[in-house]
């Protein structure tokens, strides 16, 4: 009777300890402002580029944060996305990012009024330089960077503020996870 107790009050511990880590380590969307800005530190040589106002017509992802959950691993295994998807969805407090395949466009949307402008950075898994998509046309509004990356490899998106002012970006940030170039999970 005695083991039984220590199995249960064991298998409790396990459970709590593991409920606890998976709480700890999941990444959160940063809903606000830090008290204080902190500069994110890039590595050398990363390029900025300025995006663009999107194609008129072009079927733009939503800005709202309920609306483009995440790309889901277990949906693409089910059926390949549709030429105009918008993968990796990733957001941080006042910016958006995600990567179409089709074009290999990476979206930058501005989702807070602060003089700030959202940022994208977008790293390769084979070698490329890292480049970092900035959309300066406004709150509520999307900008695009044309891109061409090896339909073989993937890329992985950081999503954070930046002040073109000082030619700085800040935090809060967030990434996504990394993201097939052809769009095949």
């Amino acid at each position: 009777m005695r083991e039984n107790w220590r199995i249960k009050v064991s298998f409790v511990a396990g459970v709590s300890a593991l409920a606890f880590s998976a709480l700890m380590a999941a990444p959160a969307v940063a809903d606000e402002a830090a008290d204080s800005l902190q500069e994110v530190q890039m590595p050398a040589g990363v390029k900025i580029v300025e995006g663009l106002a999107p194609v008129a017509g072009a079927d733009a992802p939503s800005l709202e944060p309920e609306a483009d959950a995440p790309f889901s691993a277990a949906a693409a295994a089910k059926a390949a996305p549709a030429a105009n998807t918008c993968l990796g969805s990733t957001a941080a407090y006042g910016s958006k990012g995600c990567f179409q395949h089709n074009g290999d466009i990476v979206w930058a949307g501005d989702t807070q009024k602060d003089g700030m402008s959202a940022a994208v950075g977008v790293y390769t898994d084979y070698g490329r330089a890292a480049e970092v998509c900035i959309n300066k046309l406004g709150v509520n509004t999307w900008a695009t960077c044309n891109k061409d990356y090896r339909e073989t490899g993937n890329v992985r998106l950081r999503v954070f503020r930046y002040d073109g002012d000082t030619g700085k970006f800040y935090q809060p940030e967030t990434w996504s996870g990394w993201i097939p170039v052809d769009g095949k999970y």
